[in-house]
């Protein structure tokens, strides 16, 4: 991972090249994000307004939404609902508008809303009026950026990244198009599956034009298994989660760079149609996470199991369990990952088992053949 304080416009660049470079934009990839520390610590003592670090962007922002926009790619940039970002530079608290204008003045896409230097007259002390955290204090500062955002001349992709607190899974849509379901992401298998079951208890939430949001993609990062790399991008894929990648894109090998264009899973995430994510499937072992799920695209139905046990094991459903099925029929499975499909067919009273490696996913769609 790069080190944010070390952030500058050679290297905003040099991603975005290798996002078109790597076939990244091919596959549907499209945002360069900016995080935190792109900023001078003090406003412009004249108009108020955020600037750019003239070391790490002497051209300014806007001359790399230019280049950016040059490449078909979008910009993103980073703020804080507070008053000083996670790094200590100026948060967008109390000058929503400002902010809103200036991205908008510099053609930005996708705004990453950070939580950090919260004053206490602005934080959560207890539970909301009536229970109602649409009028809490976290988010009324969310809500205050979503509606100056609104109101600029061109749409920008709205993250709340408010950590997963003050219930935001129940408001989030209300306000912006994505929040954060948890603290920051690492490169571990404990963090995937804990946030797989903090999102799943709340998918409901997720929606065509709203979603949970799971962290940045962590595949290239640590020390994560090939295995757990393919579940990684496949949990996030089938839950709906925002994909945004998270490492040096000239690290990664070619392994690597198939699991994160694989184009099945990605159309599956991308779905024109279908916005709602899979969920865990009925009748299967209860575990934590889940291990069996289901979901829609407008190709149909689609099974999706991951191994959780530190061991190569043999996962066994009842096609009939599956929402779509029915009690009748023959069924192909057709596997994602390789574009191919299995041998044979099943009735749709049968039981479908696969040996799945430890910590690995398996993606099927399931094609009537009736």
């Amino acid at each position: 991972m790069t080190d944010l304080q070390d952030i500058n416009e050679a290297k905003i660049l040099a991603a975005a090249d290798q996002i078109v470079s790597l076939g990244l934009k091919d596959a549907g990839y499209e945002y360069v994000n900016i995080d935190d520390c792109w900023a001078s610590l003090i406003r412009d003592s004249a108009t108020g307004r955020i600037v750019p670090d003239p070391n790490k962007f002497p051209n300014g922002i806007d001359y790399l939404a230019t280049k950016i926009h040059a490449l078909g790619l979008k910009i993103g940039i980073y703020s804080d609902a507070g008053t000083a970002t996670c790094a200590g530079y100026p948060g967008s608290l109390g000058n929503e508008a400002l902010d809103a204008a200036t991205f908008n003045d510099w053609d930005i896409d996708y705004l990453k809303y950070d939580n950090c230097n919260v004053p206490g007259n602005w934080t959560d002390v207890s539970s909301p009026p009536d229970g109602d955290y649409y009028n809490s204090n976290t988010a009324i500062r969310y809500r205050q950026m979503g509606a100056a955002l609104a109101e600029q001349s061109r749409p920008i992709q709205f993250e709340i990244c408010d950590w997963g607190t003050a219930n935001v899974w129940e408001w989030g849509a209300k306000v912006g198009h994505s929040w954060r379901m948890s603290g920051d992401s690492s490169p571990t298998w404990s963090y995937i599956t804990s946030i797989i079951s903090t999102n799943v208890a709340h998918i409901s939430s997720t929606t065509f034009y709203a979603h949970n949001d799971m962290d940045m993609m962590e595949i290239g990062n640590g020390d994560l298994t090939i295995e757990e790399q393919r579940t990684h991008f496949a949990v996030w894929a089938f839950l709906k989660s925002p994909i945004l990648l998270g490492t040096d894109l000239s690290l990664l090998n070619s392994t690597q760079v198939a699991i994160l264009k694989n184009a099945e899973l990605l159309a599956f995430h991308q779905d024109a149609n279908i916005g709602t994510a899979a969920i865990p499937l009925p009748d299967a072992p209860m575990t934590s996470p889940p291990e069996y799920y289901s979901g829609n695209s407008s190709k149909g139905t689609h099974v999706f199991i991951i191994n959780t046990s530190s061991g190569t094991a043999t996962k066994t459903f009842r096609l009939s369990s599956v929402p779509g099925i029915g009690t009748s029929g023959r069924w192909q499975f057709h596997d994602m990952w390789t574009g191919s499909d299995l041998s044979g067919t099943y009735e749709a009273n049968a039981n479908f088992s696969v040996n799945v490696a430890a910590h690995d996913t398996v993606a099927y769609l399931l094609k009537n053949v009736d």
